[in-house]
């Protein structure tokens, strides 16, 4: 029997949505105000999930307070209270969209869940807007 685990997080990180090689005409037309040179912030809401078997003998799919330190230290203490372009090396030559951070996230977090689970990894970046990524 397969069961998804969820945490949710929160982070907040100013980028700039831009491509240097793209005429700053071109970059207005598709980013609009999230091509703002001074950077734009936003308050993201995270959902991290872990699907599997329930472990016979603790009766978990994942601890819960593993997964929340997993959080806390491979997304919260390298993204919350950054510049995603300039400060996370992750974005240095890629474009910190919801999509690409999503990505980023699940990147990060892989390797310290078992490869038998599922992740998946939600994120909202406005309270309308989100995007869901699981590999």
């Amino acid at each position: 029997m397969k069961v998804k685990v969820s945490r949710k997080a929160s982070f907040n990180a100013a980028h700039r949505l831009h491509r240097p090689d793209w005429s700053p005409e071109k970059n207005n037309a598709v980013f609009g105000k999230c091509n703002n040179p001074r950077y734009h912030g936003h308050n993201y809401e995270l959902i991290v999930s872990v699907e599997g078997e329930i472990d016979q003998e603790t009766g978990f799919v994942i601890d819960l307070k593993v997964l929340k330190d997993l959080i806390r230290m491979h997304v919260e203490e390298s993204l919350d209270h950054k510049n995603l372009n300039a400060d996370v090396p992750e974005f240095k030559n890629l474009n910190p969209t919801a999509e690409n951070i999503a990505v980023v996230i699940w990147n990060k977090l892989r390797p310290h869940i078992e490869e038998t689970k599922k992740l998946e990894v939600i994120l909202y970046e406005t309270p309308r807007n989100f995007v869901t990524y699981s590999g």
